[in-house]
């Protein structure tokens, strides 16, 4: 595992731990919440209790950002047989939220997942300025390999993706109008605007048609140490909100199924990768997937038709709950 990689695993573990905190700050006040409300049944006349407007939502520029005194390193006594700090941390992310359309099909919700180390969404920096592609011209685009304006494309096996993004909580019915930005990293795993800070390729930007859908032609993505092969999105409620940088509704991660990583990655541009998925292909152990449970995971991951010959065709349907 070189530098880039220990790096990024242990910004990854750092997003994964902030976001635990969170959930267990939130328990606790629904707790310290329930508490107060017995309390008061009791309370001497002219003792107040919480605050009536209750929490007042994320702050107006959202809830993201890199942790207090920037990215931490290794832990102690370095990265065990399991990867980063050993298995994967455990996230409690609740029960399964699913839907039923008209016709009799499930939805189900996607678990929040962490942004990563590498999103340029301008909640970090790189190279030590801030790195931040939402607003950039062209990244509005379908074609994604190359960069940002074109040129420079990046090499790899072609993935057509359709992603349809649905509410959970309205029977499955799609939600126009919403933007996804998506990135992911490229065969030797490697992140534009980061590990090549010259580079703009594999991100972009589309606005969900009348039935909750967006296409994106990409590669197939790489696979790098300690984590499973995926690729990252942020569903936004609309293209200003997504341009402005603004609070997303929904963060998470789609895993590309072992079948077509054992395709893939025997071709040549894919070695390096090849060299790290026997050690990666297990979804259950990864530090993001692996706690979300069977139902979830196959939800989350891709269903992909095709071919590494003549490319691959990938979709999903993505539910929005919160």
């Amino acid at each position: 595992m070189d530098r880039q990689e220990r790096e990024g695993l242990a910004a990854d573990l750092t997003r994964i731990e902030q976001m635990n905190l969170g959930r267990r700050r939130m328990l606790s006040l629904g707790a310290i919440g329930g508490l107060a409300a017995l309390a008061g049944c009791a309370a001497p006349a002219g003792r107040s209790g919480p605050p009536s407007g209750g929490w007042a939502g994320p702050p107006a520029d959202g809830m993201r950002g890199p942790p207090p005194g920037g990215r931490r390193g290794p832990p102690p006594g370095g990265f065990g047989d399991h990867g980063p700090g050993g298995p994967p941390p455990q996230i409690d992310n609740g029960p399964v939220v699913t839907g039923t359309a008209s016709n009799g099909t499930r939805c189900v919700a996607f678990a929040r997942e962490t942004e990563g180390p590498y999103p340029a969404d301008g909640s970090n920096t790189a190279r030590g300025q801030v790195a931040n592609v939402l607003g950039r011209s062209g990244l509005q685009r379908q074609d994604i390999r190359s960069d940002i304006g074109g040129g420079n494309a990046a090499p790899g096996i072609p993935l057509d993706l359709s992603l349809r993004l649905v509410d959970v909580n309205t029977g499955c019915m799609p939600l126009p109008g919403h933007a996804i930005y998506l990135w992911h990293c490229d065969p030797n795993g490697q992140y534009s605007l980061y590990d090549q800070p010259d580079r703009s390729w594999l991100r972009g930007l589309q606005v969900t048609d009348d039935n909750g859908l967006v296409r994106f032609r990409t590669i197939v993505p790489g696979c790098y140490m300690g984590r499973y092969p995926h690729i990252h999105f942020e569903a936004f409620t609309s293209l200003p909100i997504a341009t402005a940088g603004k609070f997303a509704r929904l963060t998470s991660q789609l895993a590309v199924p072992a079948e077509t990583c054992d395709a893939a990655y025997t071709s040549s541009v894919y070695a390096r990768s090849a060299r790290t998925w026997a050690q990666s292909r297990d979804i259950a152990r990864d530090m993001v997937f692996g706690d979300n449970g069977a139902e979830r995971i196959k939800v989350m991951t891709l269903e992909v038709g095709g071919s590494a010959a003549g490319g691959f065709q990938g979709s999903a349907v993505i539910g929005l709950a919160g």
